[in-house]
């Protein structure tokens, strides 16, 4: 028995000092059992989305004369946009507000507008990805109008939201990165002299289109925002992960928004919108960011000023019609816990350059941004004091610390 022990004994020692001794058995790759082991999950990392928008794009009867072909008899729009899609494109998500119509037939500006078909697919051509179609302008080729508008945006592959099509929701959403953006538009009503009746932009709707706008009315205000609460609230439970929302508000040609849209925005914070976007009053208004619970921010751009139109200092004694941005909201986005780690505001300065060449005018877009003296249309106009004299009004209007520099 104690020889069986001492055995014992001398076997296991052995064994211990081979162990210490000789290297780990190695695997057929070549690899020890802990190094063959699964590798331990990679930490989560948030997703960076840059997503923009613009104000309205009009088109006055001036630029529909401007793009017209006579040659091809046809419309083209891409002109306009050459200098800006780069920036467009860049974002990860482009809105823009399509302040007219596609209802086919005679084409007009100013009171009705009814522009042609080509202006869609520039847009797409721009970058743009989602046309809002809530705005004053909508209804003004009535029913049958509005819904071809939204036909034709679709067609060039932009989706729309702000009016509906039959059975539809009144969001979209829309999947970015992998993360789902809901997005939400409201225009706002106005009045006939009675008070009496709701109308757009003055003009009486037929009954079967109010359950297609998404509408609200300074009169009835509380009500109707609860209406906007609602439709942030399905969106959600409809998997949107993030909220934009474009209000259609605001006095025209006001440089600053007033109680109501400053009301509007910070109940719509509270509801849960992560960005505002808006328009209507054709010039630029100022961006705020609202601090919410937990330190919750919502960038809100109050008025993104006209995108492009022939509203200028030469048909408005206007200049501040001529300014416009690209609005940007960068978020910093964790999908595991819903939560954005950072947003930033920032804006591009654009300004509306019209001159005429080989007697026809020319409508560009300009960035004011970078050494945007040496644009050509700038070069061909000759009007780079005037954009200029743009950026100097934009910085002073948003403050130097949101004015994006590319």
């Amino acid at each position: 028995m104690y020889k069986n022990k001492i055995i014992i004994l001398t076997v296991l020692a052995v064994a211990v000092g081979l162990f210490i001794i000789l290297p780990p058995i190695l695997h057929k790759d070549n690899k020890s059992p802990r190094e063959t082991a699964l590798p331990l999950e990679k930490p989560e990392k948030a997703v960076v989305l840059e997503i923009s928008a613009v104000g309205d794009v009009i088109v006055h009867k001036p630029q529909i004369q401007a793009q017209y072909n006579s040659e091809s008899d046809t419309y083209d729009f891409d002109n306009n946009f050459e200098y800006i899609k780069e920036y467009i494109k860049h974002s990860d998500l482009a809105l823009c507000n399509l302040e007219t119509t596609f209802a086919g037939g005679r084409y007009t500006g100013y009171p009705v507008f009814n522009a042609p078909e080509s202006l869609a697919s520039a847009l797409k051509k721009a970058g743009f990805d989602v046309a809002i179609t809530a705005n004053n302008h909508i209804m003004d080729k009535g029913l049958s109008g509005m819904k071809r508008t939204l036909e034709v945006a679709r067609g060039e592959g932009m989706q729309t939201v702000g009016t509906r099509l039959d059975g539809e929701k009144e969001y979209i959403i829309v999947d970015v990165k992998g993360v789902k953006i809901g997005i939400v538009a409201y225009l706002y009503e106005t009045s006939l002299i009675s008070g009496a009746i709701p109308t757009i932009n003055g003009n009486e709707v037929p009954a079967d289109a109010w359950p297609l706008l998404c509408t609200f009315n300074y009169n009835t205000l509380e009500d109707d925002l609860l209406k906007v609460e609602q439709s942030i609230k399905d969106a959600r439970a409809d998997g949107a992960e993030i909220i934009v929302c474009y209000f259609h508000w605001g006095e025209e040609y006001q440089r600053s928004p007033n109680e109501y849209q400053q009301y509007i925005a910070k109940n719509t914070a509270a509801y849960g919108a992560d960005i505002i976007f808006a328009s209507h009053p054709h010039v630029l208004q100022g961006i705020e960011m609202i601090t919410g619970d937990a330190g919750r921010k919502t960038p809100v751009f109050y008025s993104m000023g006209n995108f492009i139109s022939n509203q200028r200092a030469e048909t408005l004694d206007n200049r501040y019609t001529e300014q416009g941005m690209i609005a940007n909201v960068k978020l910093e986005f964790m999908k595991s816990t819903g939560q954005t780690l950072s947003v930033e505001a920032s804006a591009i300065p654009t300004w509306v350059d019209k001159y005429k060449k080989n007697r026809k005018d020319i409508y560009t877009i300009i960035p004011l941004t970078g050494e945007f003296s040496e644009n050509p249309s700038l070069a061909e106009s000759g009007h780079y004091p005037r954009a200029e004299q743009a950026l100097a009004d934009i910085k002073a209007l948003l403050g130097e610390e949101y004015i994006k520099a590319l």
